[in-house]
């Protein structure tokens, strides 16, 4: 199933309000978005050329600091949808739980896939995929364990789409010399909030950035992206000074969560998932105050939360919590 969170025409619909009346923490999108400014007319106006492209792509390779040949697409989704094409089809692993486009998007292009609860369990697959950290239970593999994998699969992907607020954990900053059988693919909507400028990125090794770049042709991405994209990259205390505000909101959202008798599962600093007696009724408690949250398919218990953007927000989650979150027994 092709769930997702943000979904808020479905909720409007079941809950009533405008959209204007909602906060909607069903994503792990930074409610505080990169100050994005003056965009050029020229961005608007013209095909990104060559140079902006690479401009952009050693942008992202400071950022991610990282060595690795970089390729940029229209959104981290638009790397998941060039993954079954890297090879022949064959039999592919999902460590699961997991973001459900991965397995979506090989099954479409038909692929056997496999999901697997167990890092161990994906060796000898012709293609594995672990998100790392992962969505929506937060859990992380070290580099030394995924290169470990990566000798034991035919190709390994590993998304780190929610990986910039811990740089530290990134395979892509910490493997000097990376297998060619390995396809990293970075977000860059999540961590600066600004998802609907759609930029993503594949990092790999020459060999592999070739063919990227043949698959998605010479425009991949606006110039208006582009523009945007390389003036957050190169703006160091913004990225650190939110990379530890996202921490404290993590933490607080973690206290009021425990008041409300909620359990921590996991996370990471940009989203925070919890185990309730009952996610769906937690789910329309928290929508009949117009809060948006994020439950899946495959548990009855778990809720995950994104962090508030504003003071305001923040007063009527806990508001909503005290009156409406079940507390456990």
């Amino acid at each position: 199933m092709r769930d997702h969170g943000g979904n808020m025409g479905m909720a409007i619909a079941e809950f009533g309000g405008d959209p204007a009346d909602w906060i909607d923490l069903s994503t792990g999108i930074n409610a505080a978005p990169y100050p994005v400014g003056q965009v050029s007319a020229a961005a608007w106006a013209r095909l990104p050329e060559r140079g902006s492209m690479i401009g952009l792509e050693r942008a992202a390779q400071r950022a991610y600091r990282t060595s690795l040949d970089v390729v940029a697409v229209a959104g981290a989704q638009a790397a998941i949808q060039l993954v079954p094409m890297l090879k022949p089809v064959g039999r592919a692993a999902v460590l699961t739980p997991t973001y459900n486009e991965h397995a979506a998007a090989l099954r479409s292009g038909g692929w056997d896939v496999h999901d697997v609860t167990a890092f161990e369990a994906l060796q000898g697959y012709d293609l594995a995929v672990v998100v790392n950290p992962n969505n929506p239970d937060g859990n992380v593999y070290t580099p030394d364990a995924l290169l470990a994998l990566a000798a034991q699969v035919g190709l390994l992907i590993v998304d780190e789409s929610f990986a910039d607020p811990a740089p530290d954990m990134s395979l892509a900053s910490t493997a000097q010399d990376l297998p060619e059988n390995v396809v990293i693919l970075r977000s860059f909507g999540k961590f600066y909030g600004l998802a609907g400028v759609r930029l993503g990125f594949v990092l790999g090794t020459p060999a592999v950035a070739d063919k990227i770049r043949d698959m998605v042709g010479p425009w991949p991405v606006s110039g208006m992206a582009i523009e945007v994209c390389k003036r957050a990259f190169e703006d160091d205390a913004w990225a650190d000074r939110t990379r530890a505000q996202l921490q404290r909101d993590a933490d607080r959202l973690d206290l009021l969560a425990q008041d409300a008798g909620w359990t921590l599962v996991g996370g990471t600093p940009l989203f925070r998932t919890y185990a309730t007696p009952d996610a769906a009724k937690a789910q329309r408690d928290l929508a009949a105050c117009h809060i948006w949250t994020r439950i899946f398919p495959y548990s009855e218990t778990w809720i995950r939360l994104g962090l508030p953007g504003t003071e305001a927000d923040w007063s009527r989650l806990e508001a909503a919590l005290k009156t409406s979150a079940p507390v456990a027994t």
